[in-house]
C-alpha cells in the first residue's frame, strides 16, 4: 500500500488531493498521510458516514440520496465534486459502499462499493463489487480510489 500511496503522490505533482470517505471511515486519508512528504498534496478529508452528513456537509442532494441510495455511482460523483468544492481541492476522491454484515435497501449486497473521482475537468464514478469480510472489503476499496486516482491522472 506504501507504493501505491506514494505513487499516487507523485502523480498528483503539485496538485491538492481531498478525500470523501464513507465505508473506508478515513483509510485512504490515513493511507496517503502515512506516506513522508503527504502534507504538500493531501489537504484534508470528511468521513460522511451517514445521509446526513453526505447531504449537509458535502452538498449531495437528498433527492439523489432517495432515488438512488448512498452506495451508488450519483452519490459517489457528488461526494467527490462536494469535498472538492469544500477543501478547495485540484482533486478528490470518494468512496461509499457496504463493508457488511447487511446489503441496503436498494438490492446492493454486501462488496458493493462505488468510488468517484472530481478534478476541474471532469468528475465520475465507478461501481465495484468486493468480496470477503468487512476489513477485506474496506481494504479493497481504498486500493481500488488509489488506482483510480492514478488512472485519471495518466
Amino acid at each position: 500500500m506504501m507504493t501505491l500511496c506514494s505513487d499516487v503522490l507523485k502523480a498528483l505533482r503539485g496538485k491538492t488531493l481531498a478525500t470523501a470517505e464513507s465505508c473506508t471511515g478515513g483509510g485512504i486519508g490515513a493511507a496517503i498521510t502515512a506516506v513522508s512528504g503527504a502534507s504538500k498534496v493531501f489537504v484534508g478529508g470528511v468521513i460522511s458516514y451517514t445521509n446526513e452528513v453526505k447531504n449537509q456537509v458535502l452538498g449531495v442532494e437528498q433527492a439523489v440520496l432517495d432515488k438512488f441510495g448512498a452506495v451508488s455511482a450519483p452519490v459517489a460523483g457528488a461526494m467527490a465534486s462536494g469535498v472538492r468544492n469544500l477543501l478547495k481541492s485540484d482533486v478528490a476522491v470518494s468512496v461509499t459502499g457496504l463493508a457488511g454484515p447487511g446489503g441496503d435497501d436498494f438490492g446492493n449486497p454486501v462488496g458493493t462499493v462505488c468510488i468517484g473521482y472530481a478534478d476541474r475537468h471532469q468528475t465520475l464514478a465507478k461501481q465495484y463489487r468486493f468480496y470477503g469480510d468487512r476489513d477485506d472489503i474496506r481494504q479493497q476499496s481504498i486500493r481500488a480510489a488509489l488506482e483510480l486516482i492514478l488512472e485519471m491522472l495518466q
